[in-house]
């Protein structure tokens, strides 16, 4: 059986707002890379789903990057869809990940309503 290797894993909601925007992000900051690319409506809302996600990238295809991306207006987060919950959720799958894989370079992202990328720490 042959191996097949990727550079990172994305995660991000379904919501067709803004995927034109993740799309040109995607191709400027991993160019010439490779990833795989998964959408969860509410992007890492149902952890444990994003954790089988990133446990058969990281077993299947050897992925040394993850990027988690979540967005402004989340219908699938309601009334609870504000900046503040997004980075708690965000930085609790960061630290869920990297207990799991200490090796992988886990990157956060809030995305705005018009296609601004904030960096969430």
């Amino acid at each position: 059986m042959s191996t097949h290797t990727c550079d990172a894993l994305i995660v991000c909601c379904i919501d067709f707002r803004f995927q034109k925007y993740i799309q040109k992000w995607l191709a400027k900051n991993l160019k010439d890379k490779t990833y795989d690319l998964v959408g969860f409506a509410g992007s890492t809302k149902s952890l444990p789903t994003i954790m089988k996600q990133v446990k058969i990238s990281k077993s299947l295809h050897h992925i040394n990057q993850v990027v988690l991306i979540h967005h402004e207006e989340c219908g699938a987060y309601g009334a609870e869809s504000t900046p503040q919950r997004h980075a708690e959720d965000l930085n609790k799958a960061k630290k869920r990940i990297l207990r799991l894989y200490p090796d992988l370079q886990v990157s956060l992202y809030y995305l705005h309503l018009d296609g601004e990328f904030e960096s969430v720490q």
